[in-house]
């Protein structure tokens, strides 16, 4: 294999992510398609492994999420987290990106921002903080968060490349490293932001839109907070009490893997492995969603989880597949260049991550991209899963990302913007702060320990 044929492959890589991030969603995985279609009947390269494993957690996951949230389960999580948030009104910089957190990290998505965002404008405002603050801190939180989740399409994608020879770096020690840093980073990022902006009562827009009647007065609580008219069902407690407790059994049985059976295959005993771990027991958590809540299983396509998880299934398969076929077809190139890279400047690898992040705005599309590059390339795993635990966040870099567009919208006093130039939203510097601090704090903790 010679270099001239390794950039044109490159590029056509490049130009599929390219064309995939511009058509969006699924296009994604489409024109991943269309790299394999070229780098095997034009470049002649074997077809890569499929990333079957990875989509079959995602499917799994997203079916027992989206049965959860057919019974009302999201409804209940969202209600429990706004009474956590609105009985620390003062503190919600701190209170709601860590309440966000915990869910989005239980849930293993961040579609429990949209409900929570109308809450966290109503507390910041009735208390005269400026709903920017808690509201950037609570968006950027998601793009470190699915990276902690054992239940994320993205740590699925992870899973499948560490948690194998010679790697061994399972769904515990990945959270051992990521759990502690994404709690770190948004610590600190809501320390900072906290002084970011001028105070409502000093901020001259909000103020005239007071003047104007367009805002009621500031700090003086309405007659009814947001969160006291959201409602939970029985049924919905029921069903998101059964997804966390799946949730803690997967951790239990990455923590005690003698818990998991043992197989006789030929003259080798073989233990069961973690994906195949977790998408039995989210099925079985299904099962029992439906047998105690009774949601309307018919209703699963309908649900905003189902549609989300089934677009990250598609453009995961498509762009996976495509890097795998590269990967394999030029190894030893990647090892011998991309090594070097990495061996003389090893956070190449981390700003690398975050660039194919804010490309793609997808966590899972950015680690099957660049994962596989680097555990080619021979960064140690702890390391690598440090810096890919924050790097991941880069998915914010862009304003285009679904919960910016609506953290904007329902910030009515207009202190959470959009921008005009690309980088100049109100989430880039949250975002970078929490990339940055999760990204150092991650690679300590997995060259220390791993």
């Amino acid at each position: 294999m010679d270099n001239l044929t390794f950039w044109l492959e490159f590029a056509v890589v490049l130009g599929c992510i390219v064309m995939g991030t511009r058509v969006g969603g699924a296009g994604v995985g489409l024109w991943g398609g269309v790299g394999v279609a070229v780098l095997v009947f034009v470049f002649r390269e074997l077809p890569g492994a499929p990333p079957a494993t990875a989509v079959a957690i995602i499917l799994a996951v997203v079916t027992a999420a989206s049965l959860m949230q057919a019974a009302g389960g999201i409804d209940w999580m969202v209600k429990v987290a706004a009474g956590i948030i609105e009985r620390h009104p003062n503190r919600i910089t701190l209170v709601a990106p860590l309440t966000a957190f915990a869910f989005s990290v239980g849930a293993g998505t961040s579609n429990i921002l949209y409900p929570l965002m109308p809450v966290i404008y109503d507390v910041s405002y009735r208390n005269g903080i400026r709903p920017s603050r808690p509201m950037t801190v609570s968006v950027v939180q998601s793009g470190v968060a699915l990276a902690a989740s054992p239940v994320s399409a993205a740590m699925a994608a992870m899973l499948t490349l560490t948690d194998v020879a010679p790697y061994n770096l399972g769904l515990t020690e990945i959270l051992s490293i990521t759990l502690p840093s994404c709690l770190v980073g948004i610590v600190v990022t809501s320390l900072v932001v906290s002084r970011m902006g001028a105070d409502l009562a000093e901020d001259e827009e909000v103020q005239e839109k007071v003047r104007s009647g367009q805002l009621p007065p500031i700090g003086v609580p309405g007659a009814e907070s947001v969160a006291s008219t959201l409602t939970a069902t029985t049924e919905g407690r029921r069903a998101a009490l059964v997804f966390f407790a799946g949730v803690l059994l997967i951790v239990t049985f990455g923590l005690f893997p003698d818990l998991r059976p043992t197989f006789d295959v030929g003259e080798e005993t073989v233990r069961l492995d973690m994906t195949s771990t977790i998408v039995i027991v989210m099925f079985v958590v299904g099962t029992v969603i439906v047998a105690v809540s009774r949601p309307n299983v018919r209703a699963l396509p309908e649900q905003s989880v189902f549609k989300a998880g089934i677009v990250a299934a598609i453009a995961l398969f498509g762009i996976a597949w495509m890097t795998a076929t590269f990967i394999e077809a030029n190894e030893t190139l990647i090892v011998n260049t991309v090594g070097g890279w990495i061996d003389d400047w090893k956070f190449v690898f981390a700003l690398a991550v975050f660039i194919v992040a804010a490309m793609t705005t997808s966590q899972s599309t950015a680690t099957r991209t660049m994962v596989p590059v680097g555990l080619a390339a021979g960064l140690a795993p702890g390391l690598l899963t440090g810096m890919w635990g924050g790097a991941v966040g880069g998915v914010y870099s862009l304003p285009s990302g679904g919960p910016q567009i609506a953290g904007a919208n329902f910030d009515l006093s207009g202190t959470t913007k959009l921008g005009t130039k690309l980088l100049d939203h109100s989430y880039f510097v949250p975002m970078l702060i929490l990339v940055a601090t999760t990204t150092l704090v991650g690679s300590l903790i997995g060259a220390i320990f791993y």
